[in-house]
């Protein structure tokens, strides 16, 4: 498993919330086992308590998500610096998973679930996941989706570094709504009429054809 990989978990973890909207699905220990996906057995470790501990710590990888978005690359590689330090990540080689075609191992590296508890784990595998994706990729490659009142995390991973929003039907909204906007403001325009003709040059013809008075 490739150690960008475990980016996504960042991103999952940030987007079980949206705070504009005032939606949050990270209210139940399913709901948070569910953010480990295929991952079962560290999913299994969690309990009542890493519901709470959880929002903490997505608030955190929020605030780098954040602060990447607004341009200030110190303070998001700051947070997350932070991040790396409270939660150390265990790497170890593996290669039971995946063969060649000859039979043997393709080994690759692995981030081992930390043994404290559920949120340990999960903080440490996605904080490791965004600074490798941020340290590879750059800071202005973590963004949050321009169409509001969306706000979702994503990793740009485009070749020209135009992403703008989470998902294509964010995307498509947000083109909808321009588009939308750019037929009224023509319609206003349109009611308004075309605009006056020139007061001065109208005022200098009036003058020339009025008779001449006092000569």
């Amino acid at each position: 498993m490739e150690l960008a990989y475990y980016s996504d978990y960042a991103v999952r973890l940030v987007n079980s919330e949206e705070p504009v909207r005032g939606k949050d699905t990270l209210t139940s220990v399913d709901a948070v086992r569910d953010l480990f996906g295929a991952n079962k057995s560290a999913a299994r470790r969690t309990t009542d308590s890493d519901v709470t501990r959880f929002r903490s710590v997505r608030a955190r990888l929020r605030a780098v998500f954040e602060a990447a978005d607004t341009g200030d690359e110190t303070l998001a590689v700051d947070l997350l610096n932070s991040l790396l330090m409270e939660f150390p990540v265990s790497p170890q080689i593996s290669g039971h998973d995946d063969r060649d075609d000859s039979g043997d191992p393709l080994w690759h590296m692995h981030l081992a679930d930390h043994p404290s508890n559920a949120t340990a784990g999960y903080a440490a595998i996605a904080s490791m996941g965004l600074a490798i994706h941020l340290t590879e990729y750059g800071v202005d490659r973590l963004g949050l989706c321009e169409a509001a009142p969306c706000r979702n995390a994503y990793l740009d991973t485009s070749t020209n570094r135009s992403r703008r929003y989470c998902s294509d039907r964010c995307a498509t909204r947000a083109n909808v709504a321009a588009y939308r906007a750019r037929k009224r403001l023509e319609a206003d325009r349109a009611a308004d009429g075309p605009p006056p003709a020139s007061t001065g040059r109208t005022a200098e013809n009036a003058q020339e054809s009025a008779p001449a008075q006092g000569r």
